[in-house]
C-alpha cells in the first residue's frame, strides 16, 4: 500500500535494453515536498529511471509498478506523465534557437483560440513565467541569442507553464557556472517552499549537500540506499561516493610525480575578436607555455576567454583577426586550420563532446579513428579490421563500458562518451592535447579514471592542458594554472601555491597583467 506522505513510488522497475539490462528491480519512495536528489556512476541508470516515470519508455516497454499520488499509473507517453503533474528537464536543453523565449515556452502547448495564436496572451505570460524564474529578458528574444544558465531558466519557466507537482531536473547545473548554478538552487529551494516536489539528478555532491532533503543512490542499474540528509548521522559526501563506486576513495585525485622536460607549446601574444562583433577583443595578448610531461589548467569564469583561446589556437576554430604566434619546440609553426594544426601535433578536445566531439550515430570503432583515418587506411580505403583492433585497444585500455566497439555512441553514458573522445585524439598521438571541460558532467568514479589517463599522458611525455570551471579539479590535477579574466591572463601560480582564493583572486581582474 502506497504511502500517504509518498507523492510518487516507484516498485521493482526493470528495464533492458539489447544486450544490457539497464534498470534491475529499483525502488524509490520520494515524499511531497520535498527535494530528492539521485547519484549514481555515469551508466548507473539513474537518466533511464526518469525517462520511465516520464514516459519516454512508455509502460509495457519495463516491468514494474509506478504509484503517483496513491494511483497505480501507466504512462504511454511524455503527455500522459504530464496530465498526472510530472514534467521533466533534461540534461540536453530542447530549445529550438530560431525561436523567440516565448515560443519555446509554449511550443505545443500554444496559446490559442479556433488554431489562431493569441501573441499578445503568449508573450505577457512568456514574461510572468519569466519573472517567476528571475530571468529579465525580453519574451521575444531568440533562444539562440542567450546564454545556456538563461537557457536552463527558459526550460524551467517551460515546465512552470504546465501543471507541475513533480518536477525533475536531470543534471540541471552540469553547464552552468557558479553564479548561475547557486540562482537555480535557490529556485529550486523556492519551489519547495511552495509545495512543489523535486527529483534532481547531480554529480556535483556539494550541491546535492546544499539542496536536497533525501538522496537514493542508484548503481549497476539497482537501487543501494537512500540516505536522509537532515537525520541524525551527517551524510558525508564520501558517504555518498561510497555508496556509488562500491568502495571508497582515499583521494579524488590519483597520486602523480610529474617528470617534466623541454618546452613544447608557447604562444605569444595572442589576440583573437569576436567572429560577428569585430571590433570585440576576447582574447587580449595572451602568453603562455606548455612543457613536456606538464598538465597546466586554465582557470576563469564564464566568458573569461578560455575556450576562445584554446579554439582559435586550434585551427582559427574561432574568432576574427587572430594574431599572435605559436612556437611547437622552439620553432614558429601556423595552425591556421584544424588540418595544419593536427599535422603540428596539437589536438583539441571540446567541451561540448555531443554537438562536436562525437558523431553520435556512429559507432566506438568509427569515432576513434575519425582523427586519423590515415592510420587505418591503405590506399584511400579503410581497413576495417585494423580499425577494430584499434577501438578494442582503447576501449580496454580507457575502460569504456560497452559490449562491443560496434557500439552507438550515442547510447553510452556522459563519462564513457568523454573517454570516446579521449581516445579519438590520444589515437592521432600528439604531442599538445587540450582538454576543454573533460568531466562536465561526469561522476567522480569516472572523474578519477579520466584523471588517470591524463596523468599517464603527461607521463608519456605530452604537454597537457586542462581547462576546467571546477577550481578543485585544477589544484588537484595540474602542475600549474593560469588564470583568465575578461581576456587576458591575469596570474600564473605553481602547485604549492595554487589555493581557490589565489585563483579567484586573478579570475577577477578587472584589468589583467600578461604573464610573460
Amino acid at each position: 500500500m502506497a504511502s500517504e506522505s509518498n507523492i510518487l513510488e516507484m516498485r521493482g522497475i526493470t528495464k533492458e535494453f539489447p544486450g544490457v539490462k539497464a534498470l534491475q528491480d529499483v525502488t524509490l519512495d520520494v515524499r511531497r515536498g520535498e527535494v530528492h536528489a539521485i547519484c549514481g556512476e555515469n551508466g548507473a541508470g539513474k537518466s533511464t529511471l526518469m525517462k520511465v516515470l516520464s514516459g519516454v519508455y512508455p509502460h509495457g516497454t519495463y516491468e514494474g509498478t509506478i504509484v503517483m499520488d496513491g494511483e497505480t499509473c501507466e504512462f504511454r507517453t511524455i503527455r500522459d506523465s504530464e496530465a498526472r503533474g510530472i514534467v521533466i528537464i533534461h540534461q540536453e536543453l530542447a530549445l529550438v534557437p530560431h525561436l523567440s523565449i516565448a515560443e519555446n515556452i509554449f511550443l505545443g502547448n500554444e496559446k490559442a483560440s479556433a488554431g489562431i495564436v493569441d501573441w499578445h496572451r503568449t508573450t505577457s505570460e512568456a514574461a510572468a513565467l519569466l519573472e517567476r524564474v528571475g530571468l529579465w529578458e525580453n519574451p521575444a528574444t531568440k533562444a539562440m541569442d542567450i546564454g545556456v544558465g538563461k537557457q536552463q531558466l527558459v526550460e524551467i519557466a517551460k515546465a512552470l507553464s504546465k501543471r507541475v507537482d513533480l518536477l525533475i531536473l536531470d543534471e540541471p547545473t552540469a553547464a552552468l557556472n557558479d553564479e548561475d548554478s547557486a540562482h537555480l538552487l535557490k529556485l529550486i529551494d523556492e519551489f519547495r517552499s511552495h509545495g512543489i516536489t523535486c527529483i534532481i539528478i547531480s554529480h556535483k555532491l556539494n550541491e546535492i549537500a546544499a539542496i536536497a532533503d533525501r538522496v537514493t543512490i542508484i548503481r549497476d542499474g539497482a537501487t543501494i540506499e537512500t540516505l536522509d540528509l537532515h537525520g541524525a548521522e551527517p551524510v558525508t559526501e564520501d558517504r555518498i561516493i561510497r555508496g556509488m563506486v562500491g568502495r571508497s576513495l582515499d583521494s579524488r585525485f590519483p597520486d602523480h610525480e610529474p617528470t617534466i622536460g623541454e618546452e613544447v607549446l608557447r604562444i605569444e601574444d595572442w589576440t583573437v575578436h569576436h567572429p560577428i562583433d569585430t571590433d570585440r577583443v576576447v582574447v587580449d595578448h595572451a602568453n603562455l607555455h606548455v612543457r613536456a610531461g606538464e598538465i597546466v589548467g586554465m582557470a576563469g569564469l564564464m566568458g573569461a576567454g578560455r575556450t576562445e583561446l584554446a579554439m582559435s589556437v586550434f585551427g582559427h576554430s574561432y574568432g576574427s583577426r587572430i594574431s599572435g604566434s605559436v612556437y611547437k619546440n622552439g620553432t614558429l609553426v601556423r595552425t591556421r586550420s584544424v588540418k595544419e594544426a593536427i599535422a603540428h601535433g596539437l589536438a583539441y578536445a571540446t567541451e561540448d563532446r555531443k554537438r562536436y566531439g562525437l558523431n553520435l550515430i556512429q559507432t566506438i570503432r568509427e569515432n576513434i579513428s575519425a582523427s586519423a583515418l590515415g592510420k587505418v587506411s591503405r590506399w584511400g580505403v579503410v581497413d576495417s579490421q585494423a580499425e577494430t583492433q584499434v577501438a578494442e585497444r582503447y576501449r580496454t585500455d580507457f575502460r569504456i563500458k560497452a559490449p562491443t566497439v560496434e557500439a552507438v555512441v550515442g547510447k553510452l553514458s556522459g563519462g564513457n562518451q568523454q573517454k570516446v573522445v579521449l581516445s579519438k585524439w590520444v589515437y592521432s598521438d600528439p604531442d599538445v592535447l587540450i582538454l576543454d571541460e573533460p568531466t562536465r558532467g561526469i561522476d567522480v568514479g569516472a572523474k578519477y579514471e579520466i584523471y588517470a589517463i591524463i596523468n599517464a599522458l603527461a607521463d608519456a611525455g605530452k604537454a597537457v592542458v586542462v581547462i576546467s570551471s571546477e577550481l578543485p579539479e585544477l589544484i588537484g590535477l595540474c602542475d600549474r594554472v593560469y588564470a583568465m579574466s575578461q581576456g587576458r591572463i591575469t596570474g600564473e601560480v605553481a602547485r604549492a601555491d595554487a589555493t581557490q582564493e589565489a585563483l579567484m583572486h586573478y579570475m577577477t581582474m578587472d584589468k589583467g597583467v600578461t604573464v610573460r
